[in-house]
């Protein structure tokens, strides 16, 4: 591993750990001095075995998050985040994203996986003048991968057919996940996209996260400074799980008012929250503007904050979202004997015992 990629986790280790480089030589009880911790992490030198113990240590990270060089670093990362967010929840959100790669890049590479997966989002314009413009996106997405009007049962399988690595992490509450581009070791032309979702939000914030990150990987900027970037990915991924057409043949062509058990059946029956359905009937002119503006001052109010009638993780939708083409990659591997359960158990971060009854079935009583 070179000594700038080595700088480069420690100093992301640091600030995960909310710690400065005098903070940090204290919680390595002053054997480090803050001085030479600089050097480590400006790449001037490597620390000795016993050093990146206690720092492992001290920063409550893995040896092979601050030693394995797969992953040189993170391009393009865009976060779906609140205002409030700290740099440190930042950092380890980074952090996570890195660390989860590195194992799925140690699992492909194991099972002699081919180096790159098609991406197959690059013929979409990645560029924006129009807000109607996101509308033609994502049915220019749709069509590309044959999707028809009908609701997506995963983001997760989808996005990861697609060759996008989906990782889930327990993050900040200020953050619903992150969209990125990864640098890999010795290969400049090898690059990794993933998308980190939040264990803790919602089955449709989290396909509406997953959704909006996608967008971040379609659309790059926009040519009209008007046009809010953030705001823009909102819109597609609204269009990309809500289609304008789909929308109307479900819900009629022009409406004057919609109920709210209305609402909630088209929330159910394209796996998004409340306030995507009111936002999309009024984009796609299905309620007037201002119905949709009366809605949002009224009765669905509170429903950026508390959704209505939330779907249950372990029914419908929520039973399909979740990452699982990693666990799949770890299970086939441990299969063929290619690792032990010790290292299966260890790349997915769950007991021996797990491990352990992937083979053999589970213990006779």
């Amino acid at each position: 591993m070179s000594e700038a990629v080595f700088g480069q986790r420690l100093r992301l280790a640091r600030k995960r750990a909310g710690l400065s480089l005098y903070k940090l030589s204290d919680a390595v009880d002053r054997m480090i001095t803050p001085q030479a911790l600089s050097k480590y992490e400006n790449g001037k030198m490597m620390p000795s075995s016993s050093v990146l113990v206690a720092l492992g240590n001290a920063l409550d990270v893995s040896l092979d998050f601050l030693m394995s060089s797969q992953v040189v670093g993170l391009v393009e990362l865009e976060f779906r985040r609140h205002t409030r967010v700290s740099s440190k929840d930042l950092a380890m959100a980074e952090a996570a994203c890195i660390d989860r790669l590195e194992r799925y890049l140690a699992i492909e590479r194991i099972l002699d996986m081919p180096a790159i997966t098609s991406w197959q989002g690059n013929l979409i314009p990645d560029r924006l003048g129009l807000w109607e413009e996101l509308e033609d996106r994502a049915e220019e997405l749709r069509a590309l991968w044959s999707l028809g009007l009908d609701p997506i049962p995963s983001m997760c399988d989808l996005l990861e057919e697609k060759g996008i690595k989906v990782l889930e992490e327990d993050l900040s509450q200020h953050i619903n996940g992150l969209a990125c581009q990864a640098q890999v070791q010795n290969n400049r032309d090898w690059v990794v996209r993933a998308v980190l979702i939040s264990r803790g939000i919602s089955v449709e914030r989290k396909r509406f996260t997953l959704a909006h990150e996608l967008a971040h990987q379609v659309i790059g900027s926009t040519n009209n400074p008007e046009i809010d970037l953030e705001k823009a990915m909102d819109w597609f991924a609204g269009a990309f799980l809500v289609p304008r057409n789909g929308l109307r043949e479900a819900a009629g062509s022009t409406r004057r008012r919609i109920t709210y058990s209305e609402i909630m059946n088209l929330k159910r029956k394209f796996g998004v929250t409340a306030s995507c359905v009111l936002t999309r009937l009024g984009q796609v002119g299905i309620l007037p503007a201002s119905t949709v503006k009366n809605a949002f001052r009224s009765y669905a109010h509170s429903w950026r904050k508390s959704e209505p009638e939330p779907m249950q993780h372990l029914q419908g939708f929520g039973l399909l979202e979740r990452p699982s083409r990693f666990e799949r990659l770890v299970l086939h591997a441990l299969g063929e004997e290619l690792i032990s359960p010790i290292r299966a158990a260890e790349l997915l971060e769950k007991p021996l015992e797990f491990a352990e009854q992937q083979v053999s079935g589970p213990a006779k009583s």
